[in-house]
């Protein structure tokens, strides 16, 4: 079975790695790998290529910056241009990103099936786009590789055939748990110079978060009043950009609690998480890693699409208003959470996720 995978971005690459890996030792599947270019800085895409020992992408599609619409339209063009030279019998797309949306509708449209990893997410906010292509990809999707029983919940009450749902668990788990040992060897904090627990790290790259310049300034004065926990701020490309044109990157490197570093790789992004205080920050994926790692999480969006870690108390949802965020973090660090945290279920899986995603692949009644 000739499998074409596409992805384009960070989370996708770090969710794809262990499926590729099965994919690449199963005799029964040939895998296509096609890279869209949603992410093509060094730093957000080829670095993860590199730490996690993936092969080259077979297509690189270079689709680059653009609005949603033009970056959507330019995948699906590309990807069709990809599918109809290499032939696979079957696309699967990870997450929730353009390319995932882009990828999906290509396949579907040349009367491919499609599988969607990670399907079954669900934060019920439309404004968000990562909500509307997670929504579109599953409907046009005939395999759904869901994460946790609440995806499978959420797939069944949307009316989705059942026999077209599998529960697999999450691949970034499987990911996580293969990469921990080299996490302690990137030594970031160590690099940083900081202390083990003596610091937060906050992200911030969502364009809702940081397109708005007023919401942006909340950002920037809940950073600036936590000024007595050193905050970690890896600046992605998206943000620096924002901050630079809001005139407030001189304002935080002038604050004295601030660290402002580049975007990290993966193995650095894991360490510094572990050995946090607590992670604040905009992306659906820090929020399972933060869990995983028995860090502390404040979610800097009203929603989140993954409630599990909100309903196990591992996570807590607090928007975008600077006092909110300042009080919330200062509580969660007096409680000491993270003894809190040990021995929470994990209702992630069990870290073997990606060999089912390709025995659900192999196995698919929808394929005949």
């Amino acid at each position: 079975m000739r499998v074409m995978l596409i992805l384009g971005t960070r989370p996708q690459i770090i969710k794809s790695a262990p499926v590729i890996r099965q994919l690449a030792v199963h005799g029964e599947m040939e895998l296509q790998l096609v890279h869209t270019g949603q992410h093509y800085d060094y730093r957000m895409s080829q670095v993860f290529f590199d730490e996690l020992s993936l092969p080259e992408p077979a297509v690189n599609l270079s689709v680059g910056s653009g609005s949603h619409a033009w970056q959507t339209g330019q995948v699906m063009i590309r990807s069709e241009e990809a599918i109809r030279e290499l032939g696979p019998e079957v696309v699967l797309v990870p997450g929730d990103t353009n390319s995932t949306l882009g990828g999906a509708l290509a396949a579907v449209k040349l009367h491919l099936p499609v599988a969607h990893l990670e399907a079954g997410a669900r934060s019920f906010d439309l404004s968000m786009p990562e909500e509307v292509n997670r929504r579109l990809t599953d409907h046009c999707s005939r395999l759904l590789l869901v994460p946790t029983e609440n995806c499978k919940a959420n797939l069944l009450r949307e009316d989705l055939p059942a026999e077209s749902v599998r529960l697999v668990g999450d691949t970034m788990y499987d990911a996580l748990l293969e990469h921990l040992p080299r996490v302690e060897e990137a030594e970031a904090a160590g690099r940083l110079g900081l202390q083990p627990g003596g610091y937060v790290l906050f992200t911030l790259h969502r364009p809702e978060n940081v397109d708005n310049p007023e919401r942006l300034r909340g950002f920037v004065r809940a950073i600036r009043d936590l000024n007595d926990v050193v905050v970690v701020f890896p600046l992605h490309p998206r943000t620096r950009s924002r901050l630079e044109e809001a005139g407030l990157v001189t304002e935080l490197r002038e604050l004295w609690h601030v660290r402002l570093v580049e975007p990290l790789g993966y193995h650095e992004s894991l360490g510094l998480m572990r050995q946090a205080l607590a992670v604040l920050t905009d992306s659906g994926g820090m929020q399972k890693e933060a869990f995983w790692l028995g860090t502390p999480c404040l979610t800097l969006r009203d929603t989140t699409e993954w409630v599990e870690t909100v309903s196990l108390g591992a996570n807590v949802l607090v928007g975008g208003d600077a006092a909110r965020i300042v009080d919330a973090t200062r509580r969660l660090l007096r409680e000491d959470m993270k003894k809190r945290l040990r021995g929470l279920p994990n209702p992630f899986g069990d870290g073997k996720a990606s060999a089912r995603v390709v025995e659900a692949l192999r196995e698919c009644p929808a394929w005949r």
